[in-house]
């Protein structure tokens, strides 16, 4: 039996707890909208990267496919069979339990057909004021006329008869859902009652508007995915790398086709015409519904209709520093826990924006990865650097999808007068963390925040993410040499001794932990692993944890996405289990905890156990010191082991079976910690009154 499963195969099962959730009936039913919604965008994603991956190395042909080792058209097959199944699921989900369920609460999905009189006048002068201008028709003469399709753009695809000749064309109509909403609240006369037509159903009505001179035998809706990956060669220059991620981002749009998506209903003589003009084969080919591009529904209209949303969990204010008049004088006692979205982000924003009006304060410095299209925290550096700091930002250029968001913010830091260091050649640079100096009478003090999650404003409300506030010296002048590696790309004069930190001491470390609980296992002591990451893919890794749990360590995997480790398998695996929680909130923190003989030790860090990761990017591993936060964070570890509400079982089957235990009380792990931090704060609040009136 192979002892890993292919990481996109598995990232296939993740992607389906996804639209689980979209099925889940306790799940409210707009929260049900937004998981379909997921499920569409993560999977868009996919193909543009992973799926143009395999079939780039299928057309390599056999000799350059022997050298890799692997034959991706394997891989590829079975990518599309899975896709295919969840697809006619997903379809399923949509149209037999979503939408009729919206019709109960009142909220319906309309098709020209079941239109009446005042809303098809009001959808054709809608059409005529709004959308026409967008509208770009084109016949088909086979391979004589090949329209460019744009990436993730709607189109009809349209049989027609001219009605003099008899003769049969096929056309194309682009859905202009770039220019217009998708979603389009039609008119009612009873004001609960709300009726909505897509934009796609509102063109079909119009198409003989369109087109005069034919008769409309047929349409169906069609898309075309496009390669997403910039493939560009790395430059020690930083400034001519720019230069050609800059070029590269304006062809990424244009790049080679990944997948025609098409409505599962389109003649095969159709679907084959199609293939012909735009040069496709069947690797291309994703049959879907009769809607596409159904991460849309992110801004389906909501109808002000609260209760049929997740009840609100308020962000709780770590009053200590927010409401601090020296955020630094707290840190300086003690280190603090910030963990997203449950806590409020407030208190990282108000650790740049003091910093920035600080007189004490000397030096600023920050990594950026993904940063808020509106960003507190940039402007904070801004203000800084006119009141006279230092303030130095690395910017990693190569994070996917957000290069050009990237770019404008190296821009804008740039012309602040920020001193801004760009991606290193051959690396990424994915750890999240930032440093602060202070200078009291000549002394210079380290103030430092660590985290598993980029400083983004918008995703710190949805993605579960940890992070610490420290003052800890030796820990900080570690940050300090990391910082200078980053700018000045020369290897530090000390080694890393509390940090892990990627390509110098970083997988080393990883190593040495579980070793360390082999070791105890072995000597009949204490040993077990308690491991949550994103992603459980580096085979080394695996091995070592196979390793582990047959000298009897146990260890407890909470793995969100692709896992290739098969946990159960008889002499190699059986005292791992692995579990992964998909919920209301993104899981994203990366954390590992060792009993390490009763003397337990919990690190996070930015790195999932990946070779990217663990070989080609500059990470961080950062223990957690403060014996307070250590059993905040192994209590809210225990609990989501417990969750017996959305955490699905990871095994050789792959079936995602929720865990069921035969315990009374009922275990949502993202609940549950909302409220256990929350009484935690409510109980450090209490002790700081008592101490006040004493």
């Amino acid at each position: 039996m192979n002892p890993y499963i292919h990481r996109d195969i598995s990232w296939l099962d993740f992607n389906y707890r996804v639209l689980q959730e979209a099925k889940d009936k306790s799940v409210p039913l707009l929260e049900r909208l937004k998981f379909i919604a997921i499920y569409s965008s993560n999977l868009e994603e996919f193909f543009r990267v992973r799926v143009a991956g395999h079939r780039n190395l299928v057309r390599m042909g056999k000799k350059a496919q022997k050298e890799l080792g692997n034959d991706p058209s394997k891989v590829l097959d079975e990518i599309l069979k899975t896709v295919n199944e969840q697809q006619e699921e997903f379809s399923l989900i949509f149209e037999s339990q979503i939408v009729p369920e919206l019709a109960k609460h009142n909220i319906t999905i309309l098709r020209r057909a079941a239109l009446n009189a005042e809303q098809l006048e009001f959808i054709e002068t809608y059409f005529n004021d709004l959308v026409i201008p967008y509208i770009q028709p084109i016949v088909l003469m086979g391979k004589k006329v090949k329209p460019f399709l744009n990436n993730g753009a709607l189109y009809l695809a349209l049989y027609l008869r001219e009605k003099e000749t008899k003769a049969t064309e096929y056309a194309i109509v682009k859905v202009p859902s770039d220019f217009v909403p998708r979603f389009l609240v039609l008119p009612s006369k009873k004001s609960n009652v709300h009726e909505v037509i897509l934009l796609g159903d509102l063109v079909r009505h119009n198409i003989t508007s369109i087109f005069p001179g034919y008769d409309i035998i047929d349409s169906f809706s069609i898309k075309l995915t496009r390669d997403a990956e910039l493939y560009l060669e790395e430059d020690e220059d930083s400034r001519d790398f720019i230069k050609k991620l800059r070029n590269s981002l304006l062809k990424r749009n244009v790049g080679p086709a990944s997948r025609l998506v098409y409505d599962r209903t389109m003649p095969r003589k159709m679907l084959e015409y199609f293939m012909n003009v735009f040069e496709l084969s069947s690797y291309d080919l994703l049959p879907e519904g009769r809607y596409h591009n159904n991460s849309d529904f992110f801004k389906f209209p909501d109808f002000g209709l609260t209760q049929l949303k997740d009840p609100e969990l308020p962000p709780i204010s770590i009053t200590d520093l927010e409401e601090a008049d020296n955020i630094f004088e707290k840190i300086a006692e003690k280190d603090y826990l910030i963990h997203v979205p449950y806590h409020s982000y407030d208190s990282v924003i108000k650790f740049f924006e003091d910093a920035a009006i600080d007189p004490t304060v000397t030096h600023i410095k920050i990594v950026q990865y993904r940063v808020a299209s509106k960003s507190k925290i940039m402007e904070a550096l801004k203000t800084a650097v006119k009141n006279g700091k230092q303030v130095s930002a690395f910017i990693e250029l190569k994070a996917r999808f957000d290069e050009e968001a990237n770019l404008k913010w190296g821009e804008f830091l740039e012309k602040a007068g920020v001193s801004v260091y760009y991606s290193m050649p051959g690396l990424k640079v994915h750890s999240k963390l930032a440093l602060i100096r202070k200078s009291e009478e000549g002394i210079p003090k380290f103030f430092a925040y660590y985290s598993t999650g980029n400083f983004h404003e918008g995703t710190a409300k949805i993605y579960s993410d940890i992070g610490i506030f420290t003052a800890n010296e030796k820990l900080n002048s570690e940050a300090a040499r990391l910082f200078s590696y980053l700018e000045t790309k020369q290897n530090p004069s000390k080694p890393f001794d509390l940090l892990g930190v990627g390509t110098f001491n970083l997988k080393e470390k990883f190593i040495k932990l579980v070793k360390r609980e082999i070791k105890n296992a072995q000597d009949g002591k204490s040993a077990s692993c308690l491991l949550k990451m994103n992603t459980l893919e580096d085979t080394e890794m695996i091995d070592l944890l196979y390793e582990a749990s047959s000298a009897g360590v146990k260890i407890q995997l909470i793995i969100r996405g692709a896992c290739s480790l098969i946990p159960g398998i008889k002499g190699l695996s059986e005292n791992i289990e692995a579990r992964s929680i998909v919920d209301r909130f993104l899981e994203h923190a990366r954390i590992f905890s060792f009993e390490n003989d009763g003397n337990r030790e919990i690190f996070f860090s930015s790195a999932d156990w990946m070779v990217r990761n663990l070989h080609h990017r500059i990470e961080t591993l950062v223990p957690i010191l403060s014996p307070e936060i250590i059993k905040i964070v192994n209590t809210t570890m225990r609990i989501q082991m417990n969750d017996n509400i959305k955490a699905r079982i990871i095994d050789s089957k792959k079936n995602n079976q929720y865990v069921k235990t035969d315990a009374d009380l009922a275990v949502r792990a993202q609940v549950e910690t909302y409220f256990y931090l929350k009484r935690q704060m409510e109980y450090q609040n209490l002790l700081k009154i008592k101490e006040q009136t004493h």
